[in-house]
């Protein structure tokens, strides 16, 4: 190949290195089968030397596309576990009692559960009150007064 755009196998293999090394800072699975496209590409053009960058540059967004859909495709789907609220602390809270140790005041308070302080929102309540968790709301815990 001779021209301005000459695009070297070694050229495919450090794209795709660098693809690879950015799905490490932005994962997500794309970057990661661009690399994967771009370094088989590489492998190609190494194999084909006289192949054009056009048919080298066609076969990579061919390959990208082919290889991203595939994963989506066929990626292992998520798999129930007996530990639902694993990274959904507040979620593992709902349907808990407790004691207000502090009333709520305009529909807002706080209370210690377990080793955190969480904020309360519900209907204004006396300290003393027992309520019970029904929502989370981000990092707010919507409580309700028991019976």
């Amino acid at each position: 190949m001779s021209g301005a755009f000459d695009i070297a196998f070694w050229h495919w293999w450090v794209a795709g290195l660098l693809l690879l090394a950015l799905e490490a800072f932005a994962p997500g699975a794309v970057f990661l089968w661009m690399g994967v496209a771009a370094l088989v590409t590489g492998g190609v053009v190494a194999l084909l030397p006289g192949l054009g960058w056009q048919w080298a540059v066609a076969l990579f967004s061919v390959l990208a596309i082919v290889s991203f859909f595939a994963y989506k495709r066929l990626r292992p789907f998520a798999r129930a576990t007996d530990q639902p609220h694993l990274n959904r602390r507040g979620g593992s809270y709902i349907g808990r009692r407790l004691t207000l140790e502090v009333a709520i005041v305009n529909g807002i308070s706080r209370a210690r559960l377990d080793d955190t302080q969480w904020r309360i929102s519900g209907p204004d309540l006396p300290a003393g009150s027992t309520v019970v968790v029904t929502a989370v709301d981000g990092a707010t815990l919507v409580v309700a007064a028991t019976d």
